[in-house]
């Protein structure tokens, strides 16, 4: 199923926007649905890094040699 979002840009955006569509001969809306599908990633990415550091950080595990060594 999908939806239809309608998004307000600011001038600037829209316009860098127009130049890459037209560099690529991609159609804007691919272009911000992989632009988006890459920001949900990276968020999604980052709340898990967060989430297990604080973890490893309470297991004793501070930094990179922290866990050499005690793989090693």
């Amino acid at each position: 199923m999908r939806s239809v979002l309608s998004v307000s840009l600011p001038k600037k955006l829209a316009t860098d926007l127009d130049v890459l569509s037209k560099e690529t001969g991609r159609n804007k809306s691919d272009i911000v649905k992989e632009s988006l599908a890459e920001f949900l990633w990276e968020n999604r990415f980052r709340r898990m890094k967060k989430r297990l550091q604080n973890k490893a950080k309470a297991a004793g595990f501070v930094t990179d040699d922290d866990v050499f060594k005690a793989i090693s």
